[in-house]
């Protein structure tokens, strides 16, 4: 049976960012196809800045997200969890259930399970839940349900591996975001906030420089100039329409 899909696409992800640096090639190409865009962050990124405290890295991370989702057009939202103490509650569930019927969210991205970021993984399993169950009515929130479970994907950060450094289950396909790679530059740069921290947490001198190596990485595994990987999540109660698959036809690597 084929369902029609509402073409919003949700992106939700654990700290301003992430969505510009895991899947802003895609978001940028879903918009060029009609899509309705929108991201969301569990977390202000609260603990993400140097020489602030946390209230003030929250106002200058919400400003910095703001001003890369509006290069989409998209709706920014935050959900208020605290950076670094992130957990799967039935509040944060609740929440995200509340934001995917308010913007009737047709195609969720989000982090992998096994990504190697405690908050990550975290912002995964709330998604996961919240998003199978955003169709019934007994959801104790305000927002009508979803007509349908939205179709959900998983976008992997600048590695193939796991918390401990094994290799994960290859993607279920890669895309060409090499046309768009303009515009995940534009969206990524909002985000100066991250440059100290990574230099101080990571060693990483340039921080720009390191996401768009990862996509370089991935296109050089694809046979084009950049690209973004994807899984998409078909165990039991989502359904498996190739949905984004079919949409950007014309950029999708299979596996290889």
């Amino acid at each position: 049976m084929k369902h029609k899909f509402n073409k919003v696409a949700l992106s939700v992800n654990a700290h301003p960012d992430d969505a510009e640096a895991w899947n802003a090639g895609v978001l940028k190409l879903l918009k060029d196809k009609g899509y309705k865009i929108v991201i969301a962050t569990m977390t202000g990124g609260d603990l993400g800045g140097c020489n602030m405290d946390m209230e003030e890295t929250a106002r200058v991370r919400y400003e910095e997200a703001k001003k890369a989702a509006a290069v989409l057009d998209a709706e920014y939202h935050t959900l208020g969890g605290t950076d670094g103490f992130l957990f799967d509650t039935k509040e944060m569930r609740l929440k995200l259930i509340s934001l995917i019927r308010k913007v009737r969210a047709g195609v969720i991205f989000t982090h992998l399970s096994n990504d190697y970021h405690a908050d990550h993984r975290a912002t995964a399993g709330i998604v996961e839940a919240a998003a199978m169950i955003s169709s019934l009515g007994t959801v104790p929130v305000k927002e009508k349900p979803v007509s349908i479970t939205p179709l959900l994907y998983h976008t992997s950060p600048l590695t193939l591996s796991d918390p401990l450094g094994s290799q994960i289950v290859p993607p279920h396909f890669f895309v060409d975001v090499t046309s768009v790679i303009g515009t995940k530059k534009e969206m990524l740069g909002y985000h100066i906030s991250q440059i100290d921290l990574m230099r101080h947490m990571h060693k990483i001198d340039d921080f720009f420089g390191f996401v768009l190596e990862g996509n370089r990485n991935y296109g050089a595994m694809a046979g084009v100039e950049y690209a973004e990987v994807y899984w998409q999540h078909l165990g039991g109660g989502f359904q498996k329409e190739p949905q984004i698959q079919n949409d950007l036809s014309e950029f999708i690597i299979e596996k290889i």
